[in-house]
C-alpha cells in the first residue's frame, strides 16, 4: 500500500511516501480500515520530530484521526462487519496506546486498529467532517464544557483560535452563550473566527492582546465588590510568553484553561496573580469516548461545524504536516487517502 512513513525523529523530510509497504494484517480482535480520510495535530509535529521519554517502534505512520470503511475483520469480530463507516478513537482504552504512535495512524490507505477503538459514523457525517473531530475537536469539549464549565453570560479569551482545537472552542463558548473574544494573526484568520461566531477579534500581530482586553473589557479589581474588570475565562493552550499575560486578563476568580503547550511548556510564572485575583488554573487532557459520541451528534444535527483548511491527496502528506507546522491554516489539515 502507498503510506507517509517515518523511520527516523528530525524534520519535515524525514516523512517519505513509500508505494510498496506491507498491508496491514487483522489480528483476532481487530479490523482493517480503507482510510477515506486522516486529520493532522500538532501532537504528529512532536511524533516527528520526538518527544522525551517517548521510544517509537520505528517504521511508524503518523495520523491520530481516522475515518474510512471496513475492509477485513479479525475471527472474534462480531459488531462490525466490511463496508461499515467508522470513526476511529485514537487512544486505546484497553491495552493502552495511541494512534499514529504506537500503532500505525492514517497517512496510509489502509490501518489497522482493535474493534473496540471503533464508532459508528453517522451517514450525516461525512468522513472528512469526522477524521477533523477526535483530537482537535474533542480536546476542545472536555476543556470548555466538563473541565472549564463554560457558561452563558461570560467573556472567554481565545488564544491560538484558528487552530484546530481553537475553531472548536470558539463555536463550543458560543453554544453556551458566552461572548468570545479569539486571538488571531492576520486579519483573514480574524475573519474566518468571525464567521464562526467569534464577538471580537485581537490581531496581536499588530496590537498587544493584554492591553487590548483591558482597554475593552477593563482592568481586574482585586477588592470583592468592587467594580468588574477583565474576563471570565482564558483559553491558553500555547504556554511560553504568553502566560502571564493570560493570568493579568482575568477577573477576579477568573479560571484559565489549559489542555497543552505548543509555544513552550516552561513559561515564566508569577504566582502573585493567581493568589491576589484568586484565580483557578484548569488543566485538561485529551477527550473521553462520550466527548466523541457528543460531538458527532453536534455535528450531525447541524450545530458544530468542522472548520477545513484543506484536504490534501496522500501523496502530499509531510507537505500538509508542513502547512500546520508554519501555522498557516484555519481550522484542520486533512488528508485524503
Amino acid at each position: 500500500m502507498k503510506a507517509i512513513v517515518l523511520r527516523e525523529h528530525g524534520g519535515n523530510e524525514k516523512l517519505r511516501l513509500e508505494t510498496n509497504f506491507p498491508d496491514p494484517v487483522a489480528g483476532p480482535n481487530d479490523v482493517v480500515i480503507r482510510v477515506k480520510a486522516s486529520s493532522l495535530n500538532y501532537h504528529d509535529v512532536f511524533t516527528r520530530r520526538g518527544m522525551p521519554g517517548i521510544k517509537l517502534p520505528f517504521p511508524v505512520i503518523i495520523g491520530l484521526d481516522v475515518a474510512g470503511e471496513i475492509v477485513k475483520t479479525g475471527e472474534n469480530v462480531r459488531d462490525w462487519k466490511a463496508g461499515d463507516r467508522v470513526l476511529v478513537d485514537p487512544i486505546d482504552r484497553v491495552d493502552g496506546g495511541l494512534v499514529g504512535e504506537t500503532i500505525h495512524g492514517g497517512l496510509a490507505e489502509l490501518c489497522r486498529v482493535p474493534a473496540h477503538q471503533l464508532l459508528r459514523l453517522p451517514d450525516e457525517v461525512s468522513f472528512e467532517q469526522a477524521a477533523a473531530l477526535p483530537v482537535a475537536y474533542g480536546t476542545a469539549l472536555r476543556m470548555m464544557n466538563r473541565i472549564g464549565q463554560v457558561k452563558a453570560g461570560e467573556k472567554v479569551l481565545i488564544l491560538g483560535a484558528s487552530g484546530g482545537v481553537g475553531v472548536c472552542a470558539v463555536q463550543l463558548a458560543k453554544l453556551a452563550g458566552a461572548e468570545v473574544i479569539a486571538c488571531a494573526g492576520t486579519p483573514e484568520k480574524g475573519e474566518a473566527l468571525r464567521a464562526l461566531g467569534a464577538d471580537h477579534i485581537i490581531l496581536y500581530t499588530e496590537e498587544d492582546f493584554l492591553k487590548a482586553v483591558q482597554e475593552r473589557f477593563g482592568k481586574p479589581s482585586r477588592r470583592r465588590g468592587g467594580k468588574p474588570g477583565g474576563v471570565d475565562v482564558v483559553v491558553n493552550f500555547t504556554g511560553g510568553d504568553t502566560w502571564v499575560k493570560s493570568l493579568r486578563c482575568l477577573r477576579l476568580g477568573g479560571r484559565l484553561l489549559t489542555c497543552g503547550a505548543t509555544a513552550g511548556f516552561d513559561p515564566k510564572e508569577d504566582l502573585r496573580y493567581i493568589w491576589t485575583f484568586e484565580l483557578q488554573i484548569r488543566g485538561s487532557n485529551g477527550w473521553d469516548r462520550d466527548d466523541l459520541h457528543e460531538l458527532l451528534a453536534l455535528v450531525r444535527d447541524g450545530r458544530l461545524r468542522v472548520e477545513v483548511d484543506r484536504v490534501w491527496p496522500l501523496e502530499q502528506g509531510a507537505d500538509a504536516l508542513a502547512s500546520l507546522e508554519d501555522r498557516k491554516i484555519v481550522g484542520k489539515v486533512l488528508v485524503a487517502s
